[in-house]
């Protein structure tokens, strides 16, 4: 059949299917501006119109269990390139795994991350597997190929990051992970190595194989965004303030407390009707016994009164609770609680800094950090005061995340080779905090988040399962159901 006849022999249908893929692929290419991809309009071209490449080649066989396994083979084909898409430009299923935004959002949560509120960012691993973020499921291995690696674009979106926004992100210091050891960060470990980074890397055995990932393959994060770029962040007695300016906390925050208590035993459904999770308030001992986080069974003693600035009533010590996360509301609670003596905010005492930047001994805490300049595209620092801070802060957003060599000796700044007295940033910074102030790996441990390490807003709960609950004992909350994952601050 000529290339004529095959013209003319094409349904209306077979049109009206070309049309529509010729419009859509238009539209994407518009939106993506990118001109390479108008090159799908011949390979429809010829799937709906000349079909000079037989794409169905298997539907006219005459051997039933092929055609029945490559009708399978089509459609899982298919369904992976569908969910590629989707995952890639439109929306990405998340699944929170730690309570540092609790009451907010919940661990169990499963939320629906919208890629087109800031706008979804092109492949940078255009090779992977769809549903895997960089291991594939029950083989292990990776789940993308290295090569090809794109530079780093953000195709148009309904807006960008704003104060308070709920954010998903890659984990900036994700990108080097010892594979036996994922949830610690991998600098972390090198820190507290007696050898650095080749003890690390050199123990196999402990650290187990040590793998860089690109920045779309890092593991996501999920926090509120505090912080945005060119302002300067600081805490002061846990209260944040912008640009000198206060920022009130989110509603449902949560800061630990301890609880003095007449020597009552706070029950397990106290802690249940309060929305505390079982291992906020259980924990182990040296020998692997659970225990809850009172001073001991017998009640508190006085020498940890006394650490704690308590006092016995009557001759009684009562009991200690230690490190209970709270918000505002169930503070309220048990202050009317009559077994409830005393309540306190714990708080940090100043020491050998672990807080961001790791290698500046500010004696800054979770609750009294700063202030801190966040980075601003085209935004310029200088390096004629104060070298060995602004070393210490920005060194990994210039080296790390914006690809620059980079040095320091003798109180000289060298990036690329060549002495440096100031650099321009090429990105925005975020600073990112959880909403469970004391219990958060969050910017004031690892430091800024740079835009190419944004994923998307989650708007919608589609489903939560309660740890500590069994299926048939109301594991599923079944109120959190298709509720906006949108939590005002």
């Amino acid at each position: 059949m000529t290339f004529k006849q095959r013209l003319s022999s094409a349904t209306r249908h077979q049109w009206i299917w070309f049309a529509v893929w010729t419009l859509l692929t238009l539209l994407f290419a518009f939106w993506a501006a990118s001109p390479w991809l108008l090159l799908f309009i011949l390979l429809f071209f010829d799937i709906y119109i000349t079909k000079l490449i037989p794409w169905s080649f298997w539907k006219k066989s005459k051997n039933d269990l092929f055609r029945k396994t490559m009708e399978w083979v089509d459609a899982i084909l298919f369904a992976l390139i569908a969910v590629y898409f989707i995952n890639t430009f439109f929306f990405q299923n998340y699944q929170i795994p730690t309570s540092s935004l609790e009451k907010s959002l919940l661990v169990g949560d499963f939320l629906a991350v919208s890629k087109l509120s800031y706008g979804p960012r092109a492949p940078i691993t255009p090779l992977s597997f769809p549903l895997a973020q960089h291991t594939m499921p029950v083989v292990g291995g990776k789940s993308y190929f290295e090569k090809p690696q794109w530079k780093y674009r953000r195709l148009k979106g309904f807006g960008e990051v704003q104060r308070n926004d709920i954010v998903v992100f890659n984990f900036p210091t994700g990108d080097t992970v010892a594979l036996n050891m994922q949830g610690v960060d991998f600098y972390t470990l090198v820190k507290h190595n007696p050898n650095g980074s080749e003890g690390v890397r050199s123990d196999k055995r402990t650290y187990g194989e040590i793998v860089y990932r690109p920045v779309d393959r890092r593991e996501n994060y999920v926090k509120r965004c505090i912080g945005l770029p060119g302002e300067s962040i600081a805490l002061r007695n846990d209260s944040v303030f912008i640009d000198g300016s206060y920022l009130p906390n989110p509603r449902l925050s949560q800061h630990n407390y301890m609880l003095h208590t007449d020597g009552t035993v706070i029950s397990a459904d106290l802690f249940r009707e309060l929305g505390i999770n079982k291992a906020d308030y259980f924990t182990q001992d040296s020998y692997g016994q659970v225990t809850t986080r009172s001073q001991d069974l017998a009640g508190a003693d006085s020498l940890s009164l006394a650490l704690s600035g308590l006092q016995p009533r009557n001759g009684n010590n009562g009991r200690i609770y230690y490190s209970i996360p709270l918000t505002d509301e169930m503070v309220r609670q048990l202050q009317a609680k009559p077994f409830i003596w005393d309540i306190i905010r714990e708080k940090e005492q100043p020491g050998m800094s672990y807080y961001y930047p790791l290698t500046h001994e500010s004696g800054w805490t979770r609750d009294t950090f700063g202030p801190l300049w966040i980075p601003q595209k085209g935004a310029t620092i200088t390096f004629n005061g104060d070298v060995d801070y602004k070393v210490a802060a920005y060194e990994r957003c210039i080296r790390n995340y914006e690809g620059n060599e980079f040095a320091y000796r003798d109180g000289k700044v060298y990036i690329n080779g060549e002495q440096a007295d100031s650099y321009t940033f090429r990105f925005d910074y975020y600073f990112m905090m959880g909403d469970n102030r004391h219990n958060s790996a969050d910017s004031r441990v690892w430091g800024f988040v740079p835009e190419d390490h944004i994923v998307g807003k989650p708007m919608l709960i589609w489903l939560s399962l309660e740890k500590d609950k069994g299926w048939f004992e109301g594991k599923i909350r079944w109120k959190r159901l298709f509720h906006s994952a949108k939590v005002p601050a």
